[in-house]
């Protein structure tokens, strides 16, 4: 038969010197199953005393768990907040440790003010809240190519190191089988700027400068970043979500375990394919677009394909469909570091995979258009 010892309750008094400072005494075992009068007892004390002097003798506390010690941080950071000078006695040094075990994940509430009192300076304290995290975010995402340029420079040095497998099946996946929906997209955008400048062009009887405007339009601008937004919905998607799920079946961390490293084998081979489809993608999106262009401008204004393709020979130059296929790898970089990065970033929940996915395709899309507005500047001002 084993007997469990039945365990001392809990107990805290307090006592009233004569030169006015207050002694607590605490003892017996601070656990969770017995703690609720002890919590009744400093809350009522915490209540009735402020701007006062207290020694808290803890020499005669025998065992403290998590929920005891939180319980003595809680009512010790009260007693600090009404402005008392608390003074701690006979504290053990297995106290001490799991004390300052404990402190770090509690939040200190020193004073009864806020540090902002105003409710007029709290959208500065959110502006503040968030350009710092906006500014962390920012550094870890440095952090992270800097990772992936170095493991980069280690493939390069080790040819055989990388991974033609994968980047074959992420061309496929990134490249082969998002044809469909950019040509759609494509033919669809040809139509749209061949019946708007048909509407305008039509006015002036100027029906064959229709070419020039679809001709240059779509292979320096439209097809680059259509078909590079269409990339970050779909694969830049796919990218975070795929990580997100490795991050969360602990598959990263097995293969932390193992030795391989997760950026040579998981996110390189996904940069690679996306910067080599990308510019495919572009050209055939170029073919696609003027040719849905050729159509409408045949149906509408009556022009003939023989004649639109003449004047097309003579307006495009080859240095815009050049223009538009180079930003493409610019395009697919950011796209894949974006998707990578956030995948990485994911937490071990399933919920945290719909929002980090979210995030990656909203981040990937605006640091696309911000790249294609850079290039848009640059090329002006360099007159090309």
């Amino acid at each position: 038969m084993i007997i469990i010892p039945e365990l001392q309750m809990a107990e805290i008094q307090s006592l009233k010197s004569s030169d006015g400072i207050i002694m607590l005494k605490s003892s017996g075992n601070w656990t969770n199953e017995i703690l609720r009068e002890v919590d009744k007892t400093l809350d009522q004390f915490c209540r009735i005393n402020n701007n006062v002097s207290i020694q808290w003798d803890v020499s005669e506390v025998e065992k403290v768990d998590s929920a005891g010690m939180m319980l003595f941080i809680k009512y010790y950071d009260a007693l600090k907040s009404n402005n008392c000078v608390v003074e701690m006695l006979g504290v053990k040094d297995e106290h001490e440790k799991m004390y300052h075990l404990l402190r770090k994940y509690t939040v200190r509430n020193i004073g009864s003010h806020t540090d902002f009192p105003s409710r007029f300076l709290k959208p500065f304290n959110d502006l503040g809240k968030v350009t710092v995290a906006l500014l962390l975010d920012v550094l870890a995402f440095l952090a992270f190519i800097g990772e992936n340029f170095v493991n980069l420079l280690y493939s390069l040095k080790h040819p055989r190191s990388i991974r033609l497998g994968a980047i074959v099946k992420n061309i496929e996946e990134a490249g082969v089988r998002a044809i469909p929906i950019i040509a759609l997209t494509s033919f669809l955008i040809g139509v749209v700027i061949a019946y708007q400048g048909a509407v305008q062009l039509e006015k002036f009887g100027a029906n064959i400068f229709i070419v020039d405007m679809i001709s240059v339009s779509i292979t320096r601008e439209l097809a680059p970043l259509i078909t590079a937004i269409v990339v970050a919905g779909r694969t830049g998607s796919s990218y975070t979500a795929q990580l997100g799920v490795m991050k969360l079946t602990e598959e990263i961390d097995a293969m932390h375990t193992m030795g391989f490293e997760p950026h040579r084998f998981l996110v390189l081979p996904r940069m690679m394919a996306l910067m080599i489809s990308l510019p495919l993608l572009i050209f055939f999106a170029d073919i696609i677009g003027i040719a849905a262009g050729m159509l409408i401008s045949n149906l509408h204004l009556n022009l003939s394909y023989v004649e639109f393709i003449h004047r097309l020979q003579s307006v495009l130059n080859v240095k815009h469909v050049w223009i538009g296929i180079c930003k493409g790898p610019f395009f697919a970089w950011l796209i894949a570091a974006v998707g990578c990065y956030r995948g990485f970033q994911v937490s071990k929940s399933t919920e945290s995979i719909g929002r980090y996915t979210t995030i990656s395709v909203v981040n990937a899309i605006f640091l696309v258009i911000a790249c294609d507005a850079l290039f848009s500047v640059l090329l002006t001002e360099l007159g090309i």
